[in-house]
Formats: C-alpha cells, sequence, structure tokens
C-alpha cells in the first residue's frame, strides 16, 4: 500500500524586470513569488503541488506522514482544521491528487470524472492600459485563436474603464466575448479606497450591458450578499465573483441565496480540488456556471483546469496572459514545459496526475530561504 514518507516545501523567486504592475495592485512588482510541495510515498513517486505559501504546514507534517496518500477526503478535512487555525496548505492537496493520479496511473480529469480533456480558454489581462493599446491587446488575442478576453477595471474613475472598453469593443466588434473585472471585492493591504456602492455597480452594470460584456466580475464587495443579489436581480448581464473567498459555507451562502451567476474560487487558495468539487457539483445543481481563478501561477492554471474539465461544463476558463509584461516565461517558470494554449484551448493529455514536470534548474536558481 502507498504511505506518504515525506513531504518537501521550497519557495523561489523570479526577478522581475521590467517591474509588473498588476491592475489590481499598483504597486511595480519587482519580482514574482512561487512556493511549491513535493509529497513523496514510500515507492518513491512524488506528486507536486503550487499556489499559496503554506503558512500553517511546518509543525503539521506528522499528521499526513505515514498515511494512504489516496484518502483525499480525509487529509481534506485535517487541511480544513490547519486553516482555521493557521493559514491556508490547501497546494498540498494538490501534491496528493497529483500523486493519486501517478498511483493509479491517471490524469486527474478523468479520476475527477473525466467529462472532457480540454476547456476553451480566455485570455486574462492584467495590466491596465490606455485606450488604443487595450484595442491593440485584443486584436492579438482574437488573431491568436482566443474566443473571449477579460478587461480590467480601476483606472480610478469607472469612467475611464469604459472608455477603454468601447475602444476594445469597437476594435474586435464581436470577436471576442469581453468579460470585465471590477476589482471590487478585495483590497491589497496597503489599498484603503472603498469599493463601489450597489448605485455604483448598477450604473456600471448599464454601460456593461450597452458594450455586449458577458460577465461583471467582483462588482461589490465580498461580503455584500445582499448587494450582489439585488444586483443580480436588476441587470441582465451575468454576476461573477468569489475569487478570493475562503470557506466553503460562504460559497454555499454565495450561490444557494442567488448571488452569482459564475462562481470563481482557485483551488490553488482554497479548497483544494476535494474542496471545490463540492462547489462545481453545487454550483451546477443551481445552474451556475462554475469556473476558477487562476492567477497563483502555471501550476494552478494546470490544476484548475483539470478540475474544470473533469467536472465542470463551462464556456471558458481564464488563461493569465498579458504579454510582454506577463508572458508564459514568466508565469509558468516552475514548469519544466509552459502550459500554452492551442487556438485558444487547453488541452489536457493522457499523462498521469496532472501530467507536468517541474524545471528543477530553474527552481534551484531561484530558490529562497
Amino acid at each position: 500500500m502507498p504511505i506518504i514518507a515525506r513531504i518537501d516545501v521550497s519557495h523561489h523567486r523570479l526577478p522581475l524586470d521590467p517591474p509588473f504592475v498588476a491592475s489590481w495592485d499598483g504597486r511595480p512588482r519587482q519580482h514574482f513569488d512561487v512556493t511549491v510541495v513535493r509529497v513523496t510515498d514510500n515507492e518513491g513517486r512524488v506528486g507536486i503541488g503550487s499556489g499559496d505559501l503554506l503558512l500553517g504546514l511546518q509543525g503539521h507534517e506528522d499528521l499526513f506522514i505515514g498515511q494512504d496518500p489516496r484518502r483525499v477526503e480525509r487529509h481534506y478535512e485535517v487541511l480544513s482544521h490547519i486553516q482555521f487555525h493557521y493559514g491556508r496548505c490547501w497546494p498540498l492537496d494538490l501534491a496528493l491528487w497529483d500523486l493519486t493520479g501517478k498511483i493509479t496511473g491517471e490524469p486527474v480529469w478523468r479520476l475527477l470524472g473525466g467529462r472532457s480533456d480540454r476547456v476553451r480558454a480566455y485570455a486574462s489581462s492584467g495590466v491596465l492600459r490606455d485606450p488604443k493599446a487595450m484595442a491593440e491587446t485584443a486584436e492579438r488575442f482574437a488573431e491568436a485563436g482566443f474566443g473571449a478576453m477579460k478587461v480590467r477595471f480601476h483606472r480610478g474613475d469607472w469612467r475611464d474603464d469604459i472608455a477603454a472598453l468601447e475602444s476594445v469593443r469597437e476594435r474586435i466588434g464581436t470577436r471576442l466575448e469581453l468579460m470585465v473585472d471590477c476589482n471590487q471585492g478585495w483590497r491589497m493591504p496597503w489599498d484603503t479606497e472603498a469599493p463601489w456602492t450597489l448605485k455604483d455597480a448598477i450604473a456600471v452594470a448599464r454601460e456593461l450591458e450597452r458594450l455586449d460584456v458577458y460577465w461583471m466580475e467582483e462588482p461589490l464587495h465580498r461580503a455584500d450578499r445582499a448587494g450582489l443579489k439585488r444586483l443580480r436581480d436588476s441587470v441582465d448581464l451575468r454576476i461573477a465573483g468569489g475569487e478570493m473567498t475562503r470557506e466553503l459555507y460562504e460559497f454555499r451562502d454565495l450561490i444557494a441565496e442567488g448571488c452569482l451567476d459564475v462562481v470563481q474560487p482557485d483551488c490553488a487558495l482554497v479548497g483544494g480540488i476535494t474542496g471545490l468539487r463540492r462547489v462545481a457539483v453545487m454550483a451546477r445543481e443551481f445552474g451556475i456556471t462554475f469556473t476558477p481563478h487562476t492567477w497563483s501561477n502555471g501550476f494552478g492554471v494546470v490544476a484548475n483546469t483539470h478540475l474544470t474539465a473533469g467536472l465542470g461544463e463551462t464556456a471558458f476558463i481564464e488563461f493569465p496572459f498579458d504579454p510582454p509584461e506577463w508572458g508564459l516565461e514568466r508565469r509558468d517558470y516552475l514548469l519544466a514545459h509552459p502550459f500554452g494554449h492551442v487556438d485558444g484551448w487547453l488541452q489536457l493529455g493522457e499523462a498521469p496526475g496532472f501530467g507536468v514536470e517541474l524545471d528543477e534548474a530553474t527552481l534551484a536558481a531561484t530558490r529562497v530561504g
């Protein structure tokens, strides 16, 4: 019987020159940090995971060592308790799924139900460009085969955001579905700007309806369930959210209370695959779209794609990609082979587990701590 023999965690830092100025941040990012967890069994197989910092795992490895790695429901319960007392350690859940796939010889998407081995991607931009530059970016995405694009808001005045969106729509017409991330659900620690009110969000939503936007993401603070429900009931476009929601019961309430049309948890940040497969099934039963947020790193994109392909039915999944500031060489530096798209589709293979390998040379060169 396979037994967990050891758990190893390493931290890595890639310098960014030029810096990456993310729309939701504002402070230039001089480096990109990645944490990797490896779970080795008694026969030498290694499952890998990445996404969050795994704060709280140190000192609790003994709760997993000696256990069968395939007991993912048991391990999920332990990780949920660690989260309550310390911090989020969900990349360990991903490593256990990767290891389970290697033990059974199956890809994770098939272990989860095998609904599909591919998902269509939307290009998720991260930089606030001027209207002309945003239109040119959209043109490049359309030419690359993407069927949809997410445009970021956060220029200070939403009317300036609308001007950039208008430029995109005028340039690409109906060749791309357009999503808009309003970035009102949460803030970086140093950002004390108040989120939009419901009246603000309705005013913006009317403009987005005029421009035929596919969904409006994070339009209100994440705790404002009453406001989200009223907004959803007041407009015709889809309301999306939940990318940084931390507890599964919060997703239950968002879904059951009719707050969202699109739910977006990231398995690298909350619940792992074991927890979020519950959310995916719940969303399906309520007729709500499940399509994860995927901005942790390239491994997170892979893991969320396996989850979505194996269980869900969604038109698009997020593909963080906004070159030159955010290309695959930065996002996927921990991977031996970048996880790219093929004509706007993310294709999964038959390799066991998640089917990816780490770039050990790059990880050795970027290791910190």
